[in-house]
């Protein structure tokens, strides 16, 4: 009887979470702000994912799902209804509803500042048919419109605490989503409590989230080994061998859906006025120096994907037959003779100061130096890095974009002429028709044609240097159970629990 006993005890052990209990996230870098209008940085989105909730969200198979709406249909190829989950309240008490839901989206596309805005602009009106039904109107018909709201712009605010804070509302932000916020100390950690009226209670087995800004590769993973940290978003490729022979960590290797690349100051100020802002032929000419698999090689073990598109291999719109070229100096050479420059070409590269990025513009600089380049690197914080790159106040810029369901996510806002994240100065009209082709089209097919003749341009003008495509790498202490590896890489909540040996007496 007592092993039959010690049996059913070990097994509820492996299936109870604890419920007081801190959940400890260790993140790579300082987030923004907590705004999801106002925010671009990756981390901020890993936890906005614990503090709001979205109209929908995506699955493992990218598979778009029900969160906040439970349901859709499309009435006609411009319209979009939406039926909302009943009796979901936000941590101020106020009911999420479909003027809560209008609010929203309608702040998304007018707040001064939006980031949101050139993701949803195809909105025309927003109509409220009753509580728990909102219909959307759109300018034209759009493939791309439903996967924005399965991120930041599906986002849902409290009408009357939104209106009240103001400008100040990344201070103190009120959400929907698992957990409330209590406290955010730069640089240091932002601190989540549990929400007790959260509509799916039941998947949530933590009291508090406390998530460790951590830049520094080895001291992320030194916490996670001292059990300090139980979960950290981003393990350095050459760590991993480390985990999986440690019997107390486990991994979470996923293909993930952005890139990273060289952001090239085109037209955006007095530091674009370089021949490698104005001549796309010396930007060639970097491309053609930089050999992409020695470089993911070198700095990540081989385990990320060179690439030179916007999208990564597992996405739908991936072009097969657009490879990364192999290394080419002869070429290098040939283009910076053509283009009219000598060397060598100055370049400042901005860079976060993160260990394994640094390192990846160090082989950067390396290679283009061979081709006549003369890379000088401005490693710093990566908030101050993009705030630099805000401003027009850079040459280049290596960073990446933690990708979107949709092609359109990963291309509109820094492509299209004008628009939000477009902090290139990037402009062709040519481009502009596709991208607009691209979200507008309906059909799978059509809408690939018009990204490949995208990207072929892009290869051209090189706006952005596309480098290779990341994957989601995430490291958590073996008892960790129900964490779901998602292609947006980010730590969903729902269903994260630790084992609890229940308290027994034994005789013998």
């Amino acid at each position: 009887m007592r092993r039959f006993l010690l049996a059913a005890i070990c097994f509820l052990a492996t299936v109870m979470p604890v419920a007081s209990q801190t959940l400890h996230v260790s993140l790579r870098q300082d987030l923004d702000n907590l705004d999801p209008t106002l925010t671009t940085s990756y981390v901020a989105r890993i936890v906005l994912a614990g503090l709001c909730d979205k109209l929908f969200d995506i699955d493992a198979k990218l598979n778009i799902v029900p969160q906040l709406a439970t349901a859709y249909e499309w009435s006609d190829d411009r319209t979009l209804i939406l039926h909302l989950r009943l009796g979901v309240t936000f941590h101020d008490g106020e009911p999420l509803d479909a003027d809560a839901v209008k609010y929203s989206l309608q702040r998304h596309l007018t707040l001064p500042g939006s980031f949101r805005k050139s993701e949803i602009s195809s909105i025309d009106h927003i109509d409220i048919l009753d509580p728990a039904t909102v219909r959307i109107a759109l300018k034209t018909p759009s493939g791309a419109f439903l996967a924005q709201l399965t991120d930041r712009s599906g986002m849902i605010y409290p009408p009357k605490a939104t209106e009240a804070a103001g400008q100040d509302f990344a201070q103190h932000p009120v959400c929907s989503g698992p957990f409330s916020f209590v406290d955010r100390v730069a640089q240091d950690h932002v601190t989540l409590t549990r929400f007790p009226d959260y509509w799916d209670a039941k998947s949530i087995h933590f009291d508090k989230v406390t998530y460790q800004i951590l830049p520094d590769n080895s001291v992320r993973f030194a916490n996670l080994k001292a059990g300090t940290s139980d979960i950290t978003e981003y393990l350095a490729p050459t760590d991993v061998a480390a985990v999986k022979a440690d019997p107390r960590l486990k991994l979470a290797i996923s293909d993930a859906l952005g890139y990273i690349g060289l952001n090239n100051n085109l037209n955006q100020g007095s530091r674009s006025e370089t021949p490698y802002g104005k001549n796309a032929l010396v930007r060639a000419a970097l491309d053609a120096a930089i050999d992409r698999q020695a470089l993911v090689d070198v700095v990540f073990n081989g385990m990320f994907a060179p690439n030179v598109q916007p999208v990564p291999p597992n996405s739908p719109f991936y072009d097969a037959t657009l490879s990364p070229p192999p290394r080419d100096l002869a070429k290098a050479k040939a283009l910076l003779r053509q283009a009219g420059v000598t060397p060598p070409v100055m370049l400042e590269l901005l860079t976060p100061n993160q260990p394994d990025t640094k390192q990846a513009a160090e082989v950067i600089q390396s290679m283009a130096a061979e081709a006549g380049f003369d890379i000088r690197i401005m490693a710093i914080e990566m908030t101050s890095a993009t705030q630099v790159q805000q401003r027009g106040d850079y040459q280049a810029y290596l960073n990446g974009w933690s990708g979107r369901v949709d092609a359109d996510g990963n291309t509109f806002q820094f492509l299209r002429t004008g628009q939000g994240n477009n902090f290139t100065g990037y402009s062709n009209p040519a481009v502009d028709t596709l991208l607009e082709q691209g979200r507008a089209l309906t059909d799978i097919a059509q809408r690939r044609v018009a990204y490949d003749q995208a990207w072929q341009t892009l290869r051209r003008d090189l706006p952005i240097t596309y480098l290779y495509s990341p994957r989601n790498i995430v490291a958590m202490t073996a008892k960790l159970n129900g964490f779901r590896p998602v292609p947006d890489g980010l730590i969903r909540l729902q269903g994260l629990g630790m084992p609890q040996l229940l308290g027994m007496t034994q005789t013998k």
